[in-house]
């Protein structure tokens, strides 16, 4: 039998939800840290970013290196010998000689050195794209674990608010219970759920602690607090342009679709420089040098010194065929490479188109999940009258608190969603840079 709950649990689960995140909040409210702090902290600390940015560094290297093969090249040589001459119709003498020279070279015709000087400055671009790549994946990697310590907090707070709620629903039942006025059904409800919501909580608070941990190791500190959303977030109400738009960018942005054309390039430049091996090569040569003698052996002791200044040809004739099967190896390797610009260029329009709609598609869901919240909190209120008047049981107020705190914490992961997922389209389409992690800044808690 129902009957009026003369003391009917009341909720305000608004407040309520406040006061449990406020709590979580609390011990780490002195290091609360934004988006872009912690950003600039991962780049001081991300293994796979600091060896990265090496790499693009020791590229430059690389490549003047091979630019040494434009510019003359000199070097010193030096000896000394000692003899001892024995001639039997003269006798015996010895000879002491010094020696040092000075061998100077300039490259007047090589197209081999000149193939070779552009790869590495092809090869220079590639390290830069690659770089690029990784600083954007860093972007990604940061967000994406700053958002999931706020997600797993506004779960752990949905989870203990509706345990705190329960409680006073499985309170209320059991005083109802002792007086008379319900069943011991709806305390039996209660307690059941009760015992389901405490166990959904332990597994909320340790979720929470590895997404922290998560975060704490990217960035390379302990105890971390993020920064929360600053309620109403102004998300874009749609994407700029159309998908093919974003498809035709990337084409030419993206650093993997960039890194591809600059491999080919280069697959061409090696054909280049096997061919230029069956060309001649002509250098300036020059030589400057000088010698000292003494001893009994020398019929003429004193310094000597001799210079020379030249030209030298170089034309390979017959190499036993191996220029000509090198030039056919590097054909198939430009081919090769063509197809792998072919491939990246397909798998980075994919990618875009399927974040530009993953975008779209989180968008609406706000939308809806913000429509569904306000339903929701209506229905709930409907709920608890019922309940007060005796039209409805204890199982319904359950389940009424239940689904609204799932809607809002489905809402508030479908915000941080939209803002990950905003920042991996522009990853995708190759846009991604410090910019867009500043406007996502500007949408935190200050």
């Amino acid at each position: 039998m129902r009957s009026l709950n003369p003391r009917p649990a009341r909720f305000a689960p608004l407040a309520l939800k406040s006061l449990v995140a406020l709590a979580l909040a609390l011990p780490g409210l002195v290091s609360a840290q934004n988006l872009l702090e912690l950003y600039n902290a991962a780049r001081a600390y991300d293994a796979t970013y600091l060896a990265a940015r090496a790499l693009a560094e020791s590229a430059e290297f690389r490549a003047a290196q091979a630019e040494a093969l434009n510019l003359p090249s000199a070097n010193v040589t030096a000896g000394a010998t000692s003899e001892v001459i024995d001639v039997p119709t003269i006798g015996t003498g010895d000879s002491n000689t010094v020696q040092a020279a000075l061998n100077a070279r300039y490259a007047l015709f090589n197209r081999a050195n000149q193939s070779t000087v552009e790869q590495a400055r092809k090869s220079l671009e590639v390290a830069k794209a690659d770089l690029e790549t990784v600083e954007q994946d860093l972007v990604v990697r940061v967000a994406q674990a700053y958002f999931d310590v706020l997600a797993a907090q506004d779960t752990l707070s949905a989870t203990s608010a509706d345990k705190t709620a329960i409680a006073e629903q499985l309170a209320s039942a059991k005083r109802n219970f002792e007086v008379g006025t319900a069943t011991i059904t709806d305390t039996r409800e209660a307690q059941a759920r009760f015992d389901l919501r405490s166990a959904q909580v332990i597994a909320a608070e340790n979720d929470l602690r590895n997404k922290r941990l998560a975060l704490d190791q990217l960035v390379g500190r302990v105890g971390v607090q993020p920064k929360g959303l600053s309620l109403p977030v102004p998300l874009p109400e749609t994407v700029r342009g159309d998908v093919e738009q974003w498809v035709s960018e990337a084409d030419t942005l993206h650093p993997q679709v960039r890194k591809a054309r600059l491999g080919l390039d280069v697959a061409t430049l090696e054909t280049e420089k096997a061919r230029a091996n069956e060309l001649p090569t002509l250098d300036v040569v020059a030589s400057l040098g000088g010698s000292q003698g003494n001893g009994s052996a020398v019929a003429i002791g004193g310094l000597t010194s001799r210079s020379s200044i030249g030209l030298q040809l170089n034309w390979p004739l017959y190499t036993g065929g191996a220029t000509q099967n090198r030039i056919k190896e590097t054909l198939s390797l430009e081919e090769k490479s063509r197809n792998d610009l072919e491939a990246a260029r397909r798998f980075v329009a994919l990618n875009t188109r399927q974040a530009y709609n993953g975008v779209q598609s989180l968008l609406a869901q706000v939308t809806a999940l913000e429509a569904a919240e306000s339903s929701t909190k209506l229905a709930l209120e409907a709920t608890q009258l019922g309940y007060k008047v005796g039209v409805r049981v204890n199982l319904d107020v359950l389940n009424a608190q239940t689904t609204l705190f799932a809607t809002q914490r489905d809402l508030a992961k479908a915000r941080y969603d939209v803002l990950v997922n905003a920042l991996r389209l522009r990853q995708a389409s190759g846009q991604l840079a410090l910019p867009d992690v500043e406007r996502i800044n500007r949408l935190l808690l200050p």
